[in-house]
């Protein structure tokens, strides 16, 4: 994913929140940040607003249960862009960390996601890398939201342990 795109894509999503268009707003964060469910991709973009905007209805009705609803998530979204937009227009001195860091991805995630674990592995002079397999950028969610947190655990543990 290139800058532009970034940059075109949180703009919109921007936009979209601001004028209280949540579901849509969603869709453009999943199709921009590649993170959605891959039949999402394949679907007209106005039938997965109205999916996710029938889930958040379905949300707003019966609740969220533990978890905070993704209406009220959904604006906070904007904040993991600008970290992105913010670390490629002003890399971070990572060469300066001396700490011991484990970077995580899975083998499920896209490809730019892979490409930025590439780049920190080659910058941080004591990084371990681990890459979980049939695992996606979501892995450490919760179970009952499609997450892999015992592999995640597993990871950390072992890192820890070394």
């Amino acid at each position: 994913m290139d800058e532009r795109t970034v940059d075109g894509f949180v703009a919109r999503y921007d936009d979209e929140i601001a004028e209280g268009k949540t579901a849509a707003a969603l869709v453009t964060a999943m199709r921009g940040a590649q993170m959605g469910p891959p039949i999402f991709n394949a679907m007209p973009r106005w039938l997965t607003e109205r999916l996710v905007a029938m889930m958040l209805k379905q949300e707003d009705r019966k609740g969220a249960g533990a978890y905070v609803p993704m209406r009220a998530l959904a604006p906070t979204l904007h904040y993991d862009f600008a970290l992105v937009q913010e670390t490629r227009r002003k890399p971070t001195p990572f060469d300066q960390i001396t700490a011991d860091v484990l970077l995580m991805g899975g083998s499920k995630s896209p490809a730019y996601l892979k490409a930025a674990l590439d780049r920190l592995e080659t910058l941080l002079p004591s990084a371990a890398r681990v890459e979980l397999a049939d695992c996606d950028h979501a892995a450490s969610w919760n179970a009952d939201r499609g997450g892999r947190p015992a592999a995640v655990a597993a990871a950390v543990r072992r890192f820890f342990a070394d």
